[in-house]
């Protein structure tokens, strides 16, 4: 399938799409909620994003460039791990604070309903955010930043999943704040005692 044509369009049928699956999922959107929210016709649409899994497959792009670029900009900026870790688990919680969910997070919650290239994105997410958090925790305990027991590969496995659990949680609570106080103890437990 050729890449969606970009344009202001296409950008914008990608917000809006982005944003109802944060909130209602993939499973809970249609083609007819998009196009009423862009104000476009539902062939325009069509048009951009031939089907609801090739906007699926440019949603996931998306996001995990965006994605990748917050964590290339925390890298560049420098300072302690710890530090580093308190910016990565503010992406999410900046999430929260629009009231929308982690879009591979939601995306992971239908995965077996979705198509494989769009299951394919959301494992590579994943898998992005994980080898981009073990090197980041190695590198905090070689210098003495960072404590922790096993492999960096571990630990990372355990913060995604963490600061996705504390998501939803924190979701149906109303409650940032909640979501906050797991990230502290997550922080905490990493970091050794002064």
């Amino acid at each position: 399938m050729p890449p969606a044509r970009r344009t202001d369009t296409a950008d914008r049928i990608l917000d809006v799409a982005e944003r109802l699956v944060q909130v209602h999922g993939f499973n809970g959107f249609s083609y007819a909620d998009v196009s009423t929210k862009v104000r476009i016709r539902k062939a325009s649409l069509h048009y951009h994003f031939p089907t609801k899994a090739g906007l699926g497959t440019a949603l996931i792009a998306r996001y995990q460039g965006a994605f990748l670029k917050a964590l290339e900009e925390i890298d560049r900026a420098g300072g302690e791990a710890r530090g580093k870790l308190e910016k990565y688990a503010s992406l999410y919680a900046n999430v929260l604070r629009q009231r929308r969910m982690c879009l591979c997070g939601m995306l992971a919650a239908d995965f077996e309903t979705l198509p494989k290239p769009m299951r394919d994105g959301v494992t590579a997410f994943f898998a992005a955010n994980e080898a981009w958090l073990a090197k980041l925790l190695e590198a905090g305990r070689r210098c003495g930043e960072l404590r922790f027991e096993g492999s960096g590969a571990a630990v990372a496995t355990f913060l995604v999943s963490s600061l996705e659990g504390a998501m939803l949680i924190a979701r149906s609570y109303g409650s940032v704040p909640r979501f906050e106080l797991v990230v502290k103890k997550l922080l905490d437990d990493l970091t050794p005692p002064a």
